[in-house]
């Protein structure tokens, strides 16, 4: 079934939502036409040909893999607390929680393929391209640059010399910058009728995502990371400084190539454009086992645990967002594998093996010694989770969109076509900000407490 994007000319979405026709929202969203796609014709085989000229037909699978991955963001941050098995792993290895970022950027990835397919002017497209970046980063630096400050606190504001700068909307506005205009730029307008041609066209965007995982395994290994300081909030009184209740830590490094949360290039290039005031300041290494008695939870620090436990580190950083945009160029050759092969069955088949190679790939550079790490977003983690989109696109395509099973997906469906709003409304926690706006005589018997603490 073959499916394809209307790019407005007058407005153009923040986000490529859907592989749909799509119409444009106020919320800046691409939405499927639903008053005019036709119903779905029924599927005798998986080998069943989609009619390439029909505009109308939309990928309902790709809604539905937005909406699980927008679930699984929702089960994770609200439940990942009460069980740390499914929170983030505090270094290295993965959980649940660690495939939820990746399948974010593999989703807007394939949007990109599908919703620049027909674009003419390359310098139109590029224009909206950057505003929709820019609409797109301001808007993760209000959610999470420490404006709001959580369902726990009724007040709101940030102080700019602490403001942080970058996080989840800002790295995917990073990735689909590159890639977005990688596809505009670096995309020949050969026809595609053969496997070596359908290579031959996109080889240029091919080589430029090698040569980036290349430049992020140079600077990985080899940058020299010194010793470094941060400011760190103590519970002693007295200091001979003067700055009351702050006292300065010094991290000793003084070597290269090192993976471990206080010694790495990621952290090291963020504190030296960004300031470590401008980092996350709740970094999840906090629940290694050197900086956490309760470890893989967050507890009281151990005897004799290192300094940089209290450091900050920006799970987002400059360096790791390069890595994380390459699962943007994977979902984007995934993209184009649904543009040229109009096969149910060729279309599954390519996705299925390209998916088994990444896995492949993961395995091979872990066992030479690049461990999982979504801190770090490495080699090995990258081709992990963008293995594991293609297997779980592949197979809510062949159940949705092949065997046409859509009615038990209806819910993640509807999420994966308000993906960005819903996002907003649970990352941000503007929706349980508003609900516990209603309480019973004292603010903190309000309506979200009072749910939590009969679910955990």
């Amino acid at each position: 079934m073959d499916s394809q994007v209307v790019i407005p000319e007058e407005r153009v979405p923040l986000l490529n939502s859907l592989s749909a026709p799509a119409t444009s929202r106020t919320d800046g969203e691409i939405l499927p036409d639903h008053n005019h796609s036709p119903p779905p014709t029924p599927v005798t085989s998986v080998s069943h040909q989609a009619k390439p000229s029909d505009p109308n037909q939309r990928l309902a699978s790709l809604d539905v893999f937005r909406g699980l991955t927008v679930a699984l963001m929702i089960l994770v941050d609200d439940a990942g607390g009460a069980f740390p098995v499914i929170n983030h792993a505090p270094w290295f290895g993965v959980t649940i929680a660690d495939f939820v970022m990746p399948f974010f950027l593999f989703g807007v990835g394939v949007s990109i393929a599908l919703a620049y397919r027909k674009a003419t002017n390359k310098l139109t497209a590029t224009r909206k391209i950057i505003m929709r970046t820019i609409k797109l980063f301001l808007l993760g630096v209000l959610l999470q640059g420490g404006y709001f400050h959580g369902r726990n606190h009724w007040t709101y504001g940030v102080d700019i010399d602490h403001i942080r700068w970058l996080g989840v909307l800002q790295r995917i506005s990073a990735g689909y910058f590159l890639v977005a205009m990688s596809e505009i730029w670096l995309s020949s307008n050969l026809a595609v009728d053969s496997p070596m041609a359908f290579m031959k066209k996109y080889y240029i965007q091919w080589i430029v995502a090698i040569v980036l995982s290349a430049m992020y395994v140079a600077l990985l290994v080899g940058v020299y990371v010194p010793n470094w300081e941060f400011e760190n909030l103590s519970r002693n009184s007295t200091f001979s400084n003067g700055n009351f209740g702050l006292q300065i830590e010094t991290v000793h490094c003084g070597l290269r190539g090192s993976l471990g949360p206080p010694c790495n290039a990621v952290g090291f290039i963020d504190r030296l454009i960004l300031g470590e005031k401008h980092l996350y300041q709740n970094p999840v290494y906090k629940r290694t086992k050197e900086c956490s008695i309760n470890s893989p939870d967050y507890g009281p620090l151990p005897p004799n645990s290192p300094k940089w436990c209290l450091a900050p580190f920006d799970p987002e950083g400059i360096l790791s967002s390069v890595m994380a945009a390459m699962t943007c160029f994977v979902g984007l050759q995934f993209g184009h594998v649904m543009m040229h092969f109009k096969s149910h069955m060729r279309r599954t088949l390519l996705w299925s093996m390209s998916s088994l190679v990444l896995l492949l790939f993961a395995c091979i550079v872990a066992l030479l010694g690049m461990p999982l790490s979504k801190p770090l977003y490495t080699l090995s983690y990258m081709f992990l989770t963008g293995g594991a989109s293609g297997v779980a696109l592949s197979f809510i395509y062949y159940l949705v969109d092949v065997k046409l099973i859509r009615k038990p997906s209806l819910l993640l469906q509807w999420m994966g076509m308000n993906a960005l709003i819903v996002y907003v409304l649970a990352a941000g926690e503007l929706f349980p900000v508003a609900l516990q706006g209603f309480y019973w005589r004292s603010p903190s018997n309000n309506l979200v407490g009072i749910i939590l603490y009969f679910l955990f």
